[in-house]
């Protein structure tokens, strides 16, 4: 398993996490839930933020439930993007690669490359102020990408972008992670944007796990144990 974590128990002011999960190497999983129902909270779980005081983490089959977050195979992607308000878009990217910034020609090639397919190298010399909301967004994705670990955690990075721009990222996302055999955990909007990338999808609520399953059957409702989730998808797709 990529990623195992086994009876975490995590609680804090506002909720408790309670869940168990298992996801294989090179799985495309999407997350969806309510707004406060754990899914933030997950990811930061995987990627160290937050630690839990029961339960393991198990990730490319090591423990890691105490490792710090820049020590665990993970890339992630925050709501915020992160980005480093006074550096370019270019040395922001550039530091996927490496932190110090001295990048050779192969590194350089790289980042030009995936700024071009996220749609954004027009927009490498300038500052995160001086660029969109999505574009900032896809420059956050496009550093994520640029780190190659193996499992990559993305908070809702299709917030910003427009129905067409969110199909291109899609299809990229789903493209890169095959050919690098990277294990996405992507919490996104609604079920269609979910259809369009994964097989599986987990539904979260109240700090637990309410549907571990088909993206498919869920679009369709044919899960009985999640009704009345499902139900609110059918009125209005979003779940955030």
């Amino acid at each position: 398993m990529m990623i195992t974590l086994d009876n975490i128990n995590y609680v804090n002011e506002h909720q408790q996490m309670l869940c168990s999960l298992h996801i294989c190497a090179k799985e495309q999983i999407t997350i969806l839930g309510p707004s406060g129902a754990g899914k933030s909270t997950l990811l930061a779980l995987i990627a160290g933020f937050i630690i839990t005081k029961q339960g393991t983490i198990f990730l490319d089959g090591i423990n890691h439930t105490r490792t710090p977050p820049g020590k665990r195979p993970v890339s992630i992607m925050f709501q915020e993007n992160n980005l480093f308000p006074h550096l370019n878009i270019e040395k922001n990217l550039g530091l996927g690669l490496s932190t110090t910034l001295n990048l050779n020609k192969i590194q350089k090639n790289r980042l030009n490359e995936i700024a071009e397919q996220i749609g954004i190298l027009n927009c490498l010399h300038r500052l995160p102020s001086q660029i969109s909301g999505g574009q900032r967004q896809r420059a956050a994705l496009a550093r994520c990408l640029l780190r190659d670990q193996p499992i990559l955690l993305l908070d809702e990075p299709l917030s910003a972008l427009d129905p067409v721009r969110r199909n291109e990222i899609l299809q990229l996302l789903a493209q890169v992670c095959s050919q690098k055999n990277i294990t996405l955990l992507m919490i996104v909007h609604n079920l269609d944007d979910a259809a369009r990338i994964s097989y599986r999808t987990l539904l979260v609520s109240d700090g637990r796990f309410v549907y571990d399953g088909s993206t498919q059957d869920l679009l369709g409702g044919k899960d009985p144990q999640s009704a009345s989730l499902v139900g609110l998808v059918a009125n209005n797709r979003n779940l955030i």
